[in-house]
């Protein structure tokens, strides 16, 4: 058996089985698929930023795909982050910790029900799931203020 075959039929029994997988299988599933293959993104406008996410392939990133388009309001948190709350929680199925917290993730933060940007370095903490990685890292998030904000899928 191929290494690609034997990571896909591991990476089928894990997920139907609901185990986390090692970080090398999951690299090769790492992303929300699309219909058509492609990972799924997002589109986030607010004030005059226009950017873009990439989802992980995990519960939660379906979740939010699925309340989409949503209009929200976007305002800072502590001096590494930028905050939205959803209008519903997200399922926190599958989650847990992650490692490699780098600036330009995109997290839910389940306890609070709250989207969360970072701009600046963080460590993961218990309720926090990540939905992906902002395209062009986190410089769009630093403008400061609340602001509305849309998100959308990205055609």
């Amino acid at each position: 058996m191929t290494r690609d075959a034997w990571l896909s039929s591991r990476t089928l029994l894990a997920s139907a089985a609901g185990f986390a997988l090692p970080s090398s299988a999951r690299s090769q599933t790492s992303t929300t698929q699309g219909t058509k293959g492609a990972p799924m993104r997002l589109r986030f406008v607010f004030a005059d930023q226009d950017f873009t996410a990439t989802l992980e392939n995990n519960p939660s990133a379906h979740d939010l795909v699925s309340m989409l388009p949503l209009d929200l309001t976007i305002d800072d948190y502590s001096s590494n982050e930028k905050i939205a709350y959803l209008p519903r929680k997200l399922t926190e199925e599958g989650s847990g910790r992650f490692g490699n917290e780098a600036a330009g993730d995109l997290c839910y933060y389940a306890p609070l029900g709250n989207l969360a940007m970072f701009h600046g370095p963080y460590r993961w903490s218990r309720g926090l799931i990540r939905l992906g990685r902002l395209d062009q890292g986190p410089a769009p998030l630093l403008m400061r203020g609340e602001h509305p904000l849309r998100v959308e899928m990205l055609s």
